[in-house]
């Protein structure tokens, strides 16, 4: 499929402390390289920019450039880089992508592209076990921060919560292990046999 850039943003989300993993995720090797250089290298054929969503604390990662988790949204998970994100650059729409799916391919990225409503909160994928919304591979339109704030400072700091008391488009995924994360050594060593 060709690529066609519009005036999204992307965000890779790697602020997380892979407590269960024991190495930083984004930096595992999936597809030949770090995986946040994978994801960044498909954000670019859609997004206008591409950001790497981080901890105050985390170094920078030089061939991308990152947003540092607001003071006031630290400690609360991915929507504490998505809201940093919708605060640097407000009314910006976000293509998400979380750093742990190594199952994600171009075909994913423009699935949504193609299906997106940019009149609803959020276009995301519906998940395989409960079509539930998937918030870490959605594209979040910038309309949507005040009402995010909002349902933020009501004390919901669940992504997928907030997806799912919002007016999201929901689309299936045509492949069921698109957004298959990885959490752990044995995961991601399984994964790693499989490929070879």
């Amino acid at each position: 499929m060709k690529a066609t850039k519009t005036k999204i943003f992307g965000l890779i989300l790697a602020g997380g402390y892979s407590r269960r993993m024991g190495r930083d995720k984004g930096l595992l090797d999936f597809n030949g390289r770090p995986q946040i250089e994978y994801v960044d290298g498909l954000l670019r054929k859609h997004c206008s920019r591409v950001f790497l969503s981080k901890r105050k604390e985390q170094k920078p990662y030089k061939r991308i450039a990152w947003i540092n988790d607001a003071k006031e949204f630290s400690g609360i998970g991915p929507l504490g880089g998505i809201l940093s994100a919708m605060k640097e650059y407000p009314d910006m729409a976000w293509f998400i992508a979380a750093c742990d799916l190594p199952f994600i391919t171009d075909d994913t990225i423009q699935t949504l592209f193609s299906n997106r409503d940019p009149q609803k909160t959020a276009t995301a994928f519906m998940s395989t076990q409960d079509d539930l919304p998937e918030p870490l591979c959605a594209i979040w339109e910038g309309h949507a921060y005040n009402a995010t704030i909002k349902m933020f400072q009501e004390g919901v700091h669940c992504p997928r919560r907030i997806l799912i008391n919002s007016d999201t488009h929901l689309i299936k995924q045509t492949n069921a292990h698109w957004l298959d994360n990885i959490n752990t050594s044995q995961e991601y060593d399984r994964i790693v046999d499989l490929s070879l």
